[in-house]
């Protein structure tokens, strides 16, 4: 049985990949410490022979005993509402925690993907955002701390792969949504739907005329599946080429939850990008994948899991009670 570590195994993400992977057969590690993590997205596999959970920081140090053979490494706040309250431990996490799981990859012989995300192309210049182009990042703005952290993860990653000879592949990820996201996170789709359940009118921040493109989450999962098979050392786009603005995609949000509300408008967050959609060339020309889930089908079962949670949900923020699931 192949041994994979994964950690933000809680989060959004990890957790999905957590059942990917024990679908696929693996003996799966799972690591969180649940800072931005939701043990409960993990309790269906804590009875699971093939997986374990380890509460810990990746940005101390990292141990796994016995072979390992692959390491996806997507512990890191990744919704503005948690690095801006965590900025240290956001830096901390793309930076020590990629540095010490590089380290593990290396002396395991295993080959590692770390999640990186389309924000290292910052407010881009260049549109639809291509892997070639570097970027219009403002390092010392307020995003800053998560923008950097993930293109410095880039840099370690891949002089890892040039000067050691480790085995790396980079996603880069767009916009993604589907059920286990939080409410209270702060992303634009989230907040929408939270708003309509609690009866506000929907805040868009701006004119509303910044783009953005949603991906389903069981189309990223695969993506990112088949770029860990592969062989591509160099980054990959994986989301949606489909742009919609925030207002149309307000909109989207009223219909969907057959709600009276409004939009209303608020003044535009410092360095918000304006425009944000992959150019999935090389996904589609090296990985043969797209997304394939349409964006009215994938909004439906989102909001359906967001309906069904308890009504205590709507104002939870803080999602870190993990006590009687880890195994010792």
């Amino acid at each position: 049985m192949k041994r994979i570590l994964i950690t933000g195994a809680a989060g959004f993400l990890g957790s999905h990949l957590c059942d990917r992977f024990i679908k696929e057969g693996y003996y799966v590690i799972a690591m969180d410490n649940l800072i931005t993590g939701n043990i409960e997205n993990l309790s269906h596999l804590m009875p699971l022979a093939n997986f374990e959970f380890f509460h810990h920081d990746v940005s101390n140090y990292v141990h796994v005993s016995g072979e390992l053979d692959y390491i996806l490494h997507f512990a890191s706040p990744a919704s503005p509402i948690d690095y801006l309250k965590i900025p240290i431990q956001t830096l901390k996490v793309s930076s020590l925690g990629t540095h010490r799981l590089l380290g593990l990859a290396k002396a395991k012989g295993a080959k590692i993907l770390v999640a990186s995300t389309s924000e290292v192309y910052g407010d881009p210049l260049v549109h639809p955002q291509t892997e070639d182009y570097w970027g219009n990042v403002n390092p010392i703005g307020p995003r800053g701390v998560y923008d950097e952290a993930k293109r410095f993860q880039e840099a370690i990653t891949m002089a890892y792969h040039t000067y050691h000879g480790v085995r790396t592949s980079i996603v880069r990820i767009f916009n993604t949504y589907g059920p286990r996201m939080r409410l209270n996170d702060g992303r634009v789709l989230p907040a929408f739907i939270g708003q309509a359940l609690r009866g506000e009118d929907l805040t868009v921040f701006g004119d509303g005329s910044q783009t953005r493109s949603f991906c389903y989450v069981d189309d990223l999962i695969e993506g990112i599946y088949r770029l860990l098979m592969s062989d591509i050392s160099e980054p990959v786009n994986i989301g949606n080429p489909n742009e919609i603005t925030i207002s149309q995609f307000a909109e989207e949000i009223i219909k969907l939850t057959n709600t009276t509300q409004k939009v209303i408008y608020k003044p535009l967050p410092v360095d918000d990008p304006m425009q944000r959609q992959p150019d999935i060339t090389r996904a589609k020309t090296l990985l043969r994948w797209e997304p394939k889930v349409d964006r009215a089908e994938g909004l439906r079962i989102t909001y359906e899991y967001f309906k069904s949670l308890p009504e205590t949900e709507l104002y939870k923020k803080e999602h870190n009670t993990f006590e009687g699931y880890i195994k010792h």
